[in-house]
């Protein structure tokens, strides 16, 4: 069983808030470089960029969408492509269609309704566009470069597509229940795909097109009441190459434990993490698979140690959304409301998160205040007893 004995009193500081968004974040990523960073609103319908070493957004590169149906972002693993889903309105109907893939981009004049699911090269601002989409909400990119993963929201399939020819290599793959979640293994050549209740996982092997495991129960339109809310937290895939998220197999209960599965099997592997009390909103691996951390409609953020699944902190704001770590993993951002809070960490449990460094220099100390003072939005934090 996870440990549940308190945890070493902290306070999670930011040093950075990355303000703009009017209302709340649902995807946020960091590019390779640790420089960048990127954002998503499904509610104020806006993807950002920000620059990480002055805290301010890069506005000639904002994406403006027409409504809550995508503003999924994602970051290649080798930071050379960033794709976006929305449904935006820079672009009109024939320019959409007629667009061949690696052209560049180009605004239309009229301002039409045109689903995207498009590719961005960073360096050289060359868009690539996918054959057959449809606002794909759900995406991924795989390990490899390669290859792009997308299901629709309120769709039950997952569609594949190469990232170099912006062809589809694999389609469809069905499951029974609406998707909310996409992620590609580290070897590029299985995908987990998560119900949007977060009760069914499925493991697929891409090459094959055949399912390999599957665990939970489908139905979601049976539970799409009280505490079985729509979720999207994420999926990872371990060094181990072992599945972990959160997870419900308790009806009419809260989606908040996080379980560790073997891809071929799909069963849980040691305990699962404890502590939350409600809906678990939020969850991000460090890259050496060393850290978790989960954020909650109980108002918390906690870091555990992955192997031991001891706690190792736990931390009280209002709002909580989305969060992640830098590619070192020496910084954690996360999403409360509208605004993104960057705090360092430590790279060796339990130190994590025990100090503070500026993560640039002549970084604003009102930063700080006004973060101390939104007692509306993000409280001054503090450790929360976890029950024996």
């Amino acid at each position: 069983m996870a440990s549940t004995s308190t945890p070493p009193e902290l306070i999670l500081t930011p040093v950075m808030i990355l303000r703009g968004h009017t209302e709340g974040i649902t995807n946020m990523s960091y590019f390779r470089d640790g420089k960048r960073f990127i954002s998503g609103s499904s509610w104020d319908k806006t993807i950002r960029r920000w620059d990480m070493q002055s805290g301010e957004e890069i506005k000639e590169e904002r994406e403006e969408c027409l409504d809550d149906n995508g503003q999924a972002v994602v970051v290649s693993r080798d930071g050379r492509w960033i794709i976006t889903s929305s449904e935006d309105d820079n672009n009109d109907d024939d320019d959409c269609e007629g667009k061949d893939d690696g052209d560049e981009d180009e605004d239309g004049d009229g301002g039409g309704e045109c689903d995207n699911l498009k590719a961005y090269e960073v360096e050289t601002g060359i868009v690539k566009r996918f054959e057959d989409y449809e606002s794909e909400s759900r995406i991924d990119i795989s390990p490899d470069n390669t290859l792009v993963a997308g299901a629709r929201s309120g769709n039950e399939t997952v569609q594949i597509w190469s990232l170099n020819t912006g062809k589809l290599v694999a389609s469809p793959f069905k499951s029974p229940d609406e998707i909310g979640v996409v992620r590609f293994s580290q070897d590029s050549k299985k995908l987990a795909v998560k119900s949007s209740i977060g009760r069914y996982l499925e493991v697929w092997d891409i090459l094959t097109h055949k399912l390999d495991a599957r665990v939970g129960k489908s139905g979601y339109h049976e539970y799409r009441t009280g505490s079985d809310i729509f979720t999207f937290t994420p999926v990872f895939w371990t060094n181990k190459e072992t599945i972990v998220t959160a997870f419900g197999f308790i009806d009419n209960d809260y989606l908040k434990m996080i379980y560790e599965f073997t891809p071929s099997t799909l069963e849980a592997v040691g305990a699962p993490f404890e502590g939350h009390t409600k809906c678990i909103v939020g969850l991000a691996l460090s890259f050496d698979s060393a850290l978790l951390a989960s954020s909650a409609e109980d108002d918390t953020i906690k870091l555990w140690a992955f192997e031991s699944r001891q706690l190792l902190a736990s931390f009280h704001i209002m709002g909580l959304s989305v969060l992640t770590f830098s590619p070192d993993s020496r910084q954690l951002a996360y999403a409360s409301l509208e605004n993104i809070y960057i705090c360092n960490t430590r790279s060796t449990p339990p130190d994590i998160l025990a100090s503070i460094e500026p993560v640039t220099e002549g970084q604003p100390s009102q930063d700080r205040c006004n973060h101390q003072a939104l007692s509306l939005s993000v409280t001054p934090i503090f450790i929360a007893s976890i029950a024996d």
